[in-house]
């Protein structure tokens, strides 16, 4: 049997834990200090210069310069698309520090075709042809400079501190998000084959919520994506004589009635999911019954069996509703279901590990527990889709107190991502960002 410690040497030993773990904490605010300006000017030039899904060069060749010049090992134009008009622009960065685990660190590069509005002086104004060649406003609305800006800090961070771990950082610059293609196009291309399989793969995601804070969601944190096209087809003709025609858009209003029930009455309430109807067109005039009515639907479920049934569904009620209005078999309706993007599932043993690791470093009243939410993401590929490598993203908040209590008082919500007013408060969210992230790799690769 094992004696114990006398309890003088025991508060010893603890005080001298305390004192170690204080002097990392210390150490690492002081290196987000000093780099913490000219991070704020690169994350200025990147909001200023934002680039579509497909077409990060410039931005992809700022993140490559920056991390090669830290020491990384860097590789770029790394994807392989389907689409032949784009390029591709990922990056990985590969810092070895002796044996240990692997860590994937991801940020996404892309921007929105958004027109700006902040009326910020370093907002963009930038204007692009986009892959139908129509010229579209394009915005960093998604907060991805921000994600850029806190992976170059990170990297500074982690090379200042070698000594406090090891393993290899793999950093990943991650093109095409927005169109959730990025992370496909990067492992299609080899990037586990040629770099390694890591053991951890994290990432961060700024939000509309207060700059300073950081929320932790266990399990199932963003949807799943379906995109959905539907076409009800019937028989077009005067609007006067609708006896002699099939009418589609009478169709398409019943059928979009119908899949409410998909939800409500169909699903479990404890399997989340969504289906929304988000664009619908059909007729040219006002006294013409015309030929077809186009939908379409977006599907949001965290459960793949989930959304498999919900697009059985869809196509179900579509025959069924066109059987009932005697619509012939060959103009029944056609219900494509286009690719989308997995659910993120953050494993709970990492994130509860990264939860505890941020709250030591920003404090426990700074990092929180946040429910799930339906939006979507592509980081989710890098764990596979059978969850076998461990992965947790975050969120950042990027919105200060004084805009926070401002909306509260007008009674106006905060934009969110998307929108072309969000814009984060760049000083804490970067801090932050940087401050958290590096601190979750330090407990990953810990001595």
């Amino acid at each position: 049997m094992r004696k114990s410690l006398p309890v003088s040497l025991c508060v010893v030993a603890a005080l001298f834990v305390a004192q170690q773990t204080g002097a990392q904490q210390n150490k690492l605010t002081a290196i987000v200090d000093l780099e913490l300006p000219s991070l704020v000017t690169t994350y200025k030039t990147l909001h200023a210069a934002p680039e579509l899904s497909g077409y990060e060069k410039n931005t992809s060749a700022i993140l490559a310069e920056k991390l090669r010049a830290l020491g990384y090992q860097v590789t770029d134009h790394l994807g392989r698309y389907d689409n032949t008009n784009w390029t591709a622009y990922g990056v990985v960065a590969i810092l070895k520090n002796g044996p240990g685990p692997t860590v994937l660190v991801r940020a996404d590069m892309d921007a929105l075709p958004v027109e700006e509005k902040t009326g910020l002086p370093y907002a963009s104004k930038v204007h692009v042809k986009d892959d139908s060649g129509v010229d579209v406003p394009v915005m960093h609305a998604c907060g991805h400079d921000v994600h850029v800006t806190s992976l170059i800090g990170t990297a500074r961070v982690m090379a200042a501190l070698k000594d406090q771990w090891h393993g290899t950082l793999m950093l990943i610059g991650q093109p095409a998000e927005e169109k959730i293609g990025g992370a496909k196009a990067m492992l299609a291309d080899g990037l586990y084959s040629r770099f390694g399989k890591p053991d951890y793969a994290i990432a961060l995601h700024d939000g509309p919520s207060l700059a300073g804070t950081v929320g932790y969601t266990p399990g199932y944190t963003l949807s799943s994506a379906t995109s959905v096209d539907v076409t009800i087809r019937g028989r077009g003709g005067h609007g006067s004589a609708p006896q002699s025609a099939k009418d589609p858009i009478v169709l398409a209003a019943e059928y979009i009635m119908a899949i409410q029930t998909v939800v409500s009455r169909e699903r479990s309430p404890f399997d989340p999911a969504v289906v929304t109807v988000g664009s619908i067109h059909g007729g040219t005039k006002h006294n013409i019954i015309p030929d077809d009515v186009h939908l379409q639907l977006t599907i949001r479920a965290y459960k793949e069996e989930v959304r498999q049934r919900i697009v059985e569904s869809l196509k179900r009620i579509a025959s069924g509703l066109a059987e009932a209005a005697a619509i012939p078999q060959d103009r029944m309706p056609i219900v494509e279901v286009s690719e989308g993007t997995m659910a993120t599932y953050n494993n709970p043993e990492m994130t509860a590990r990264v939860a505890a690791a941020l709250k030591r470093q920003l404090g426990a009243d700074k990092v929180t527990e946040q429910p799930p939410n339906m939006a979507s993401e592509d980081f989710g590929y890098f764990g596979g889709e059978d969850h076998a490598i461990p992965i947790t993203m975050f969120s950042v908040g990027a919105i200060d107190q004084a805009r926070i209590d401002a909306a509260k008082k007008s009674g106006t919500p905060l934009p969110t991502p998307h929108s072309p007013l969000f814009y984060p408060d760049p000083e804490p969210t970067i801090r932050t960002g940087v401050e958290s992230m590096s601190a979750a790799l330090l407990d990953l690769l810990k001595n």
